[in-house]
């Protein structure tokens, strides 16, 4: 006899549909966790997608400041039983070392897009050097590296929490490039101002919002930051073999889906000029099989 639902199975059932709504390119690793890590990674993933949405949604900057806060009072306190997402982070906690205090870092990280947002009405290089950059990546996506570890759980390793942070920041300079046009469009530019110079790089859109590249000095940073970013991915996933067959297989099919669309990106930079590339259904799942096989995704290489 299949025993009744309780709160606590809605709570984390709505954190997977959230997931598997919003996450189109990380479920595909999530779902190769078994039922009790999945549960789990879906609840801190519900969260950070909270979190993300407060930044890019529309309020008025002062509403998006107040949220931002509010969520990291709600981090502090009993969850609210109606709040499905913050039930189940909470009950999550209680079964893995979650370093709930990574949340902190990436609603800095949020804030920090927030107040890009609210410096000029006009879109202007905010982070001036490559390590600026990598102190937002490390807050937004780094962060998540760690918050995901404490669910994996890993060998005894003094850098398995480093290399969960270093390949999150490889995951979001991948976004970055990715996105170039459509953050520049909401008058956001990560790219840093020192590399934008060195390349003679100008972002603007021409009339049909296609970005121009008049010198192809934007394609040349393209492909020098993918290529930096290989080294962040081999750094990072040096966490593999620390890790459990199904958790490894997890981090492999995430990791490798975006490591494949660095290297169509490294492959063609102008693709990113009028578009914002992805990896078909396909592919992806490609991706996930090869994880759970235990073999390198394609396009991986070694460096």
């Amino acid at each position: 006899m299949t025993p009744p639902r309780t709160p606590l199975d809605d709570a984390y059932q709505a954190c997977d549909a959230i997931t598997r709504r919003e996450a189109r390119n990380f479920y595909y690793g999530i779902r190769l966790l078994p039922p009790a890590k999945r549960a789990a990674l879906c609840a801190v993933y519900a969260l950070a997608r909270r979190i993300d949405d407060i930044g890019d949604g529309d309020l008025p900057t002062a509403e998006k400041v107040s949220a931002l806060a509010d969520v990291r009072q709600s981090l502090r306190r009993p969850p609210d039983p109606a709040d499905p997402v913050l039930v189940a982070v909470t009950d999550a906690a209680t079964r893995y070392p979650i370093p709930l205090g990574a949340f902190d870092e990436l609603v800095d990280g949020v804030e920090a897009d927030v107040a890009m947002d609210a410096r000029s009405d006009t879109a202007a290089c905010f982070y001036e050097t490559f390590d600026d950059m990598v102190g937002y990546c490390r807050c937004v996506a780094g962060s998540v590296g760690r918050l995901c570890l404490g669910i994996f759980g890993s060998r005894p390793d003094p850098e398995a929490a480093r290399y969960a942070d270093v390949l999150g920041i490889a995951l979001q300079q991948t976004n970055i490039l990715r996105d170039i046009r459509e953050d520049l469009q909401h008058g956001r530019i990560y790219l840093p101002r020192a590399e934008l110079e060195r390349f003679g790089v100008e972002l603007v859109l021409d009339e049909h919002d296609v970005l121009v590249d008049k010198t192809g000095g934007l394609a040349e940073l393209i492909t020098f930051s993918a290529e930096r970013a290989r080294g962040w991915y081999a750094e990072g996933l040096q966490l593999v073999p620390l890790l459990d067959r199904r958790s490894s297989a997890c981090v492999t099919a995430m990791s490798g889906i975006y490591r494949k669309l660095l290297e169509d990106i490294a492959a063609d930079p102008p693709s990113v000029y009028h578009q914002r590339r992805s990896l078909s259904g396909w592919q992806k799942a490609a991706v996930a099989a090869r994880a759970l096989s235990g073999r390198a995704p394609v396009g991986a290489g070694t460096s």
